[in-house]
């Protein structure tokens, strides 16, 4: 069974600095893409960026580029998102998921407010 527990959420002001991390179990972590997405108040689910199995290929929607950086450990089955400079735009429910499913976890709530 596909567990992923995301943490690391809260409330940060605008500008500010959040990690989120993601905790994969059930399933062979590093053969499969893994991706971030999220969901803000009212809005469906938005692709936010995704990682290779071995990580070494990245990709970012427009929005993040130079702010969010996606890494993974495929030694601790572990997915993670570092966002800077972060705006309130990025306001959400942020679910780690494998590539192209539907997300599985709880997610972890991010709110960016001063």
């Amino acid at each position: 069974e596909v567990q992923l527990v995301e943490s690391g959420g809260g409330l940060v002001q605008p500008g500010g600095s959040l990690r989120l991390s993601c905790a994969a179990s059930g399933f062979t972590f590093s053969m499969y893409t893994m991706s971030w997405v999220r969901q803000a108040p009212g809005k469906g689910l938005e692709w936010v960026s995704h990682i290779s199995s071995s990580g070494s290929s990245t990709n970012y929607r427009d929005s993040v580029k130079g702010r969010f950086t996606i890494s993974r450990d495929n030694g601790k089955n572990a997915l993670y998102l570092q966002m800077n400079s972060l705006k309130p735009e990025d306001t959400a429910v942020y679910y780690c998921a494998i590539f192209n499913r539907t997300p599985e976890g709880q997610g972890t709530q991010v709110t960016v407010s001063s």
